[in-house]
């Protein structure tokens, strides 16, 4: 079914949306991450109230540049394709096709993708908006 261009349904009779997370604004290059990193953030378009949803797709091999944790915000990274690792605190996980890993606000972390890349999605919650992450360069060495 091909995505629907651009847009954001909003139901008139009941209070809902629908986007296709694909068409939602890839951030990474605002970030200089592209083409090694797609992350299409959806809390905004989709208008959620106490959560946010993203897709990220990182290229084969590529390791996040920057660990990260939160303030306020919990998140749950489900992979949904590929094979990646995560580096959370002092652990590194493998992960497989359907893992989900629930990291604390106050966990720091960051992943990488395996050989054949890696497709997530990340689910955070509450909706805490722009300012919620502390970010730290180069964290994740070996």
């Amino acid at each position: 079914m091909p995505s629907n261009s651009s847009s954001v349904t909003v139901g008139a009779m009941s209070d809902y949306t629908h986007l296709n997370l694909k068409d939602a604004e890839d951030q990474a290059p605002n970030f200089g991450l592209s083409p090694d990193l797609e992350f299409r953030m959806a809390r905004v378009p989709l208008g959620l109230e106490h959560s946010g949803i993203s897709y990220c797709r990182v290229s084969p091999g590529f390791r996040l540049p920057f660990g990260h944790k939160h303030k306020n915000q919990e998140e749950i990274y489900v992979l949904v394709s590929g094979g990646a690792r995560m580096k959370i605190e002092d652990e590194v996980r493998d992960l497989e096709p359907w893992d989900a890993v629930r990291v604390h606000k106050d966990t720091m972390r960051s992943m990488e993708a395996g050989d054949e890349g890696a497709v997530f999605l990340i689910v955070g919650a509450p909706n805490t908006g722009p300012g919620d992450a502390e970010m730290v360069q180069e964290w994740w060495s070996d």
